[in-house]
């Protein structure tokens, strides 16, 4: 499936039931689009199944309960709604997008309350997130923007409004060439990337940033019980930026990345090493198992 995501064949499920792809519209007056009150998940369907499926709607739902308001459908419903969207578009391997939001209604200043609130479920065909830098690894900027103290933002949430700095710092990373940017936080401590988690490899053992400002990712979890499996030893702490230059090996999680090596942070190098290799291959065979 090609071109502009406004304009494409195919079913969208919104708000109960399943409509053209091209009349998923909102109006303008929606409150999400001006107070970014709206939550989502981004999952990946493999060989017809949706990994960890039922783990995001309720996440949703979480995110939702974080931004004062609850979603009408069960995470059940939510579950269902996605197979349906499969189905109706003939996809086996695909990424599934659910997003709720306040929409237009009687409220529109930054209370909202009386708004109704709506759920959309869409699905498209996608390949790599970082394309070839899926094989040689990812080069990574260092954003300028921090991850925010939770005192500040509901930090746990998969919220809109928590991605403004990422689409700003993927910008200027791409503009130098790269593929993605690497966020420190709030008190300077490395974060994560714009739309994934991080991990990096010193003699033989794992260390990964304390995700207690950001998204604990799914995937960031999956691959911490893999390799505990292994019993490769993982260490979840705050992690210096200077300690990056004494790390061997790097890679990303998310849905979208799945598990991306990285080759290069800013001035530090990294080797698409073993561990690297033998975490990315089994992430691919337990999605599709």
């Amino acid at each position: 499936m090609e071109g502009a995501y406004d304009d494409r064949d195919g079913k969208i499920w919104l708000d109960g039931k399943l409509v053209e792809w091209r009349d998923a519209q909102v109006h303008v007056l929606t409150h999400a689009l001006h107070y970014a009150s709206s939550v989502f998940e981004g999952e990946r369907a493999y060989n017809g199944k949706i990994f960890l499926g039922h783990e995001h709607s309720e996440r949703l739902h979480f995110s939702a309960g974080e931004l004062d308001f609850q979603i009408p459908f069960t995470a059940d419903e939510i579950d269902a709604a996605k197979e349906a969207v499969l189905t109706a578009n003939g996809f086996t391997n695909a990424y599934v997008r659910a997003v709720a939001w306040r929409g237009a209604g009687p409220d529109m200043g930054v209370a909202s309350s009386r708004n109704p609130v709506r759920l959309a479920i869409a699905a498209w065909e996608w390949g790599n997130y970082y394309g070839d830098a899926k094989m040689k690894g990812a080069k990574l900027d260092i954003a300028k923007w921090k991850r925010p103290s939770p005192e500040t933002i509901p930090v746990h949430a998969k919220a809109a409004g928590l991605y403004m700095i990422c689409t700003m710092s993927k910008h200027a990373a791409e503009a130098k060439g790269c593929s993605d940017a690497l966020f420190m936080d709030y008190r300077g401590y490395v974060a994560e990337a714009t739309g994934a988690n991080i991990f990096f490899v010193k003699d033989g053992e794992v260390h990964t940033p304390d995700a207690d400002c950001f998204l604990n990712g799914l995937t960031r979890q999956t691959v911490i019980g893999m390799l505990k499996e292994r019993q490769i030893k993982v260490h979840e702490r705050h992690i210096m930026p200077e300690e990056m230059e004494g790390f061997e090996q790097c890679w990303l999680t998310g849905t979208a990345a799945e598990v991306t090596p990285v080759g290069q942070i800013g001035d530090y190098n990294f080797e698409v090493g073993a561990m690297t290799k033998e975490i990315a291959g089994a992430y691919e065979k337990l999605v599709r198992s």
